[in-house]
């Protein structure tokens, strides 16, 4: 995405995000990893690290090549860059609205242009890239507002194309030395409604997944979002070109979906998502789990959110097999009432029992705050963190974001983007401002790099032992004494390796990092 004109740290992240900010060491509160004996190849790359730190060039440079495992935090919509939804509303023929910069189906009538324009107005361009982004947005705007108005914008073009969108973000995410991603879509949204709205709302959850189950609505809505997929797929395989003599590295990238559920509905909508949601992740395996989207600071939000809470703890026994991650405590004072910020996260751990949490930024301001942590790290509840959106959102960075404070009660920690291209970032850009910000090591970044596949939805057995948060990502036995980017000797580590897709994407992330050690072992000249 360089050539986008990524913000440069201090524009994206202000001043405050510095490593004198950083909060102060805790105490040991919980699980933590004992501190490891780096490795000699980890030793002579942190020494790289720490020498190139003043040097711009070659520290992007490391932060790209650096392998970062999995992007597990990511809505499609928002992902792929501006620029690219420009010239997709083009190729639709789609208008503009110039009051709101939004995209609406043609004709154009008054008030709006073609966005086709775009190609020859570079003003126009400018300036659509400017409403349907944070491009050159000021950070004391209203972040919030302006960072959710975007999807409402490019909202037209992007539900036509989820596999064109794909194709371009996997593109990205495999430049980023990435190999997996997890990413948000909304299945069969419509049909969704639809069912939602003629069955009703019923307080007894177990009735109404009955209504909806009945003479089966619910699975003609699977079979439909099924097909939505399909259809998605095969145009990600023409746009990527896969399986032609012009494959994109799109092509070679693991992705699984999530389904994501507007939690702003009404209480029968959100429902019937989340019961399509988890009854899809059990039916195809692409799908892995739901998630639930929009501000957690709404109204409807707010006023339901102990309800969802409850209707996940339902589905969770109905389709045990399905997976669940939450956005969760993506809150702060100010932006919502006091009472209002004690207990999100713990609700999402404690009653829907997520297994891995989005943003989580409220957590110091939440009721008996430490217990939860505890309660995270000791079921291995990852918390995903995407910096710059929680920058631009509400306003969090530095010493108040509560990163520091996960990792000292030994919670999992995985770094994320959220919606990349409405932030004008990339994944090394988190990665960087991580290091900066809060004066990571390089072994601390790999270890963060192992969690975001450790903890990804992946299925089949993993390659560390026991708890790697807290123990430290050591092998299993079947696989120690095994050197990655080297032929596997053992049987029984070739067939966790061949046999598990967790396993082989670890054992594929360990030659990644053997490799990149190597090519940062000589001293900086």
């Amino acid at each position: 995405m360089a050539a986008l004109g990524l913000l440069p740290l201090s524009a994206a992240l202000p001043a405050s995000a510095h490593p004198a900010t950083a909060a102060p060491a805790l105490p040991a509160a919980g699980p933590a990893a004992t501190p490891r004996v780096p490795t000699p190849g980890e030793a002579r790359t942190d020494a790289y690290l720490a020498a190139v730190r003043e040097r711009p060039a070659r520290l992007g440079e490391f932060f790209r090549s650096l392998p970062k495992g999995g992007e597990l935090h990511n809505h499609l919509s928002g992902a792929v860059s501006t620029e690219y939804l420009i010239t997709l509303a083009a190729e639709d023929g789609l208008c503009v609205d110039t009051a709101t910069m939004t995209a609406v189906v043609p004709p154009c009538g008054p008030g709006t242009r073609p966005a086709a324009d775009a190609r020859t107005d570079r003003a126009f361009h400018d300036a659509l890239v400017r409403a349907w982004s944070m491009q050159d947005f000021p950070p004391d705007g209203n972040g919030h507002d302006h960072f959710f108005d975007t999807f409402g914008k490019f909202g037209e073009v992007t539900w036509r194309h989820r596999g064109k969108l794909l194709a371009s973000f996997a593109d990205e995410v495999v430049a980023q030395n990435q190999s997996y991603l997890e990413t948000m879509v909304s299945p069969a949204s419509v049909g969704a409604k639809k069912l939602a709205d003629d069955v009703g709302w019923d307080p007894d959850l177990a009735a109404l997944h009955q209504k909806l189950t009945a003479g089966g609505r619910l699975d003609a809505l699977v079979e439909e979002a099924i097909e939505e997929t399909d259809d998605g797929d095969a145009e990600f395989r023409e746009a990527a070109g896969c399986g032609t003599g012009r494959e994109r590295p799109a092509c070679g990238l693991t992705v699984r979906w999530i389904a994501q559920v507007s939690r702003g509905g009404s209480p029968e909508r959100v429902y019937t998502q989340m019961a399509l949601g988890m009854r899809l992740a059990e039916r195809d395996d692409r799908f892995v789990a739901v998630n639930l989207v929009q501000p957690e600071d709404w109204d409807s939000s707010l006023k339901n959110y102990r309800l969802q809470m409850r209707m996940l703890a339902h589905l969770r026994g109905v389709y045990p097999k399905a997976h669940v991650t939450l956005h969760a405590g993506e809150l702060w004072p100010g932006l919502v009432k006091p009472e209002d910020l004690a207990f999100h996260i713990a609700e999402a751990v404690g009653v829907a029992r997520t297994e891995r949490v989005g943003h989580g930024v409220d957590l110091r301001h939440e009721d008996d705050w430490q217990a939860t942590a505890r309660t995270m790290a000791a079921r291995e509840v990852a918390v995903e963190v995407p910096f710059t959106s929680n920058a631009q959102i509400l306003g969090v960075r530095g010493a108040d974001h509560p990163f520091e404070t996960y990792r000292a009660y030994g919670v999992p920690v995985v770094l994320a983007t959220d919606d990349p291209g409405v932030s004008r970032i990339d994944i090394s850009h988190e990665y960087q401002y991580a290091a900066r910000t809060y004066g990571l090591s390089y072994p601390e970044l790999k270890d963060l790099a192992r969690a975001s596949l450790e903890y990804a939805f992946l299925p089949g057995e993993s390659l560390w032992r026991g708890n790697p948060t807290a123990e430290g990502y050591r092998t299993v036995p079947a696989c120690r004494g095994e050197h990655p980017g080297t032929p596997i000797r053992s049987t029984a580590c070739r067939r966790l390796v061949e046999g598990s897709p967790k396993a082989s994407l670890e054992w594929r992330q360990e030659a990644a990092f053997a490799a990149f050690e190597a090519a940062h072992a000589a001293p900086v000249r």
